[in-house]
């Protein structure tokens, strides 16, 4: 739970509790020194009420007339002093009330929060050995009162402002140490991301900076990692279209004038032969194995290098694709979007969109068991955005990427660009984001 806490909480936190601690200890202390001290005060008055008492029984004793001698004693009396006489027909003060006769503001939670003693002493008044009153000391504790009042909020704002001073002090240093933190967690998100080209803010205590200063030595190390892969890829690329253009042009110049030497003297010797015959209905087999092969020859040679990108465009080739993808499979609803700009789209880039698409449309054929698909490719900027969805089964959580798609995203990075696939609201979608201004019409190596 603590561990969870964000780090200038974790900090802060601790100050106030000592904070609230300091006005707890604060409270206990002074009630437990307050008590005694009120009481050690009114000592010197409650000796003097006695005095007082004594001296004027004495007199009473001695007195010819007590009455009238008590009467004067009484009127004599100062109303503001602390010691006065109470007859016992007048009704008794309750100790809170004579001791706070003036509390000078002092509010009512701080006086409840203290025990005030009972300092009230009362000596008693005879004549004639009957009590008639008694001399009572009745000490006003506003005054003191109100002292220890002040002495709290002395120390309860010191308390305040050195707590606030020590916080201000505390926030502001987690903010120093905290923003390079910031700053390189924000740094090794981006690198996570692949984007190493804007470096950290160095900065903060040495230990942290020295972080920073790592972190971006790291990223530079793997922006030319990435460079290099990338360049590595594009020459595994270019040697690989260099290999199936060799493939293609073997197959087309050597296996396909074979084949069509192959049906030339199959047809011939269908119309040398006579009509009926086992021989007659040999050669048309023949002649239907020479046309299945030279099909298939012609399949093989699109999927190795569609030669026709470089003399139609590479939206014209796209539309022949969506075109047969129709004929092949035409239980399935396929519409297509393609900008005519592809058509200004040469080299590498052409090849790596029409192989995304012709890849993502032969699992939508194989795999994806689908009724309907959209082909959508435009260019939108300096990006070039290719989406080929379909409202099939989906693909296996274990298994992404095939191995065709696999290789297309091989070619992708090899082009700085992007390839995902996803599955939103019952749709599968494979999409292809490829930067097009710097290698727009690149020539295509070997």
């Amino acid at each position: 739970m603590w561990q969870r806490l964000p780090f200038r909480t974790q900090l802060l936190l601790p100050l106030g509790v000592s904070f609230a601690a300091a006005l707890i200890m604060g409270g206990v202390l002074l009630q437990t020194f307050a008590t005694g001290q009120l009481a050690d005060e009114s000592e010197p008055g409650q000796r003097s009420t006695r005095m007082v008492a004594a001296a004027l029984n004495n007199t009473l004793r001695a007195s010819n007339n007590p009455r009238q001698t008590l009467e004067a004693f009484v009127h004599s009396m100062d109303a503001a002093s602390d010691i006065q006489f109470r007859s016992l027909e007048a009704a008794p003060a309750s100790p809170a009330d004579d001791a706070l006769r003036n509390p000078h503001g002092v509010p009512r939670w701080f006086v409840d929060l203290l025990t005030i003693p009972d300092v009230n002493a009362a000596s008693p008044v005879m004549i004639n050995d009957k009590r008639v009153g008694d001399i009572v000391f009745r000490p006003d504790l506003s005054a003191d009162l109100f002292e220890k009042w002040v002495g709290f909020l002395a120390l309860t704002g010191l308390v305040a402002v050195l707590t606030g001073f020590t916080g201000i002090i505390a926030y502001v240093f987690a903010g120093s140490a905290l923003r390079p933190l910031q700053n390189l967690g924000e740094g090794l998100t981006r690198m996570r991301r692949g984007d190493y080209a804007k470096p950290i803010p160095v900065g903060g205590p040495p230990e942290i900076r020295q972080s920073c200063e790592e972190a971006n030595a790291l990223a530079a190390t793997l922006a030319q990692l990435s460079q290099d892969n990338r360049e590595l890829l594009h020459r595994l690329v270019s040697l690989q279209d260099d290999e199936r253009r060799d493939l293609a042009r073997e197959m087309h110049d050597e296996l396909g004038p074979l084949l069509f030497g192959i049906r030339a003297g199959t047809v011939a010797l269908i119309e040398a032969m006579p009509p009926s015959g086992h021989l007659g209905s040999s050669a048309q087999d023949v002649l239907r194995s020479v046309e299945a092969l030279q099909q298939t020859n012609r399949r093989i040679l699109d999927r190795l290098r569609p030669l026709y990108i470089e003399e139609l465009g590479l939206e014209t080739s796209v539309q022949t694709l969506v075109r047969n993808f129709r004929r092949q499979a035409p239980h399935i609803g396929l519409t297509a979007t393609i900008d005519p700009d592809l058509n200004g789209i040469e080299g590498p880039l052409a090849q790596t969109v029409y192989r995304v698409i012709q890849e993502a449309l032969t699992n939508v054929l194989r795999h994806a068991r689908a009724s309907n698909a959209h082909v959508e490719a435009a260019i939108a900027g300096d990006t070039l955005a290719v989406e080929v969805s379909d409202d099939g089964g989906g693909f296996p959580a274990d298994n992404v990427f095939g191995r065709g798609l696999t290789g297309m995203h091989e070619r992708v990075r090899a082009l700085s660009g992007s390839l995902s696939l996803l599955r939103v609201d019952e749709r599968t979608y494979v999409r292809c984001r490829l930067p097009v201004g710097e290698i727009r019409g690149a020539p295509v190596s070997g």
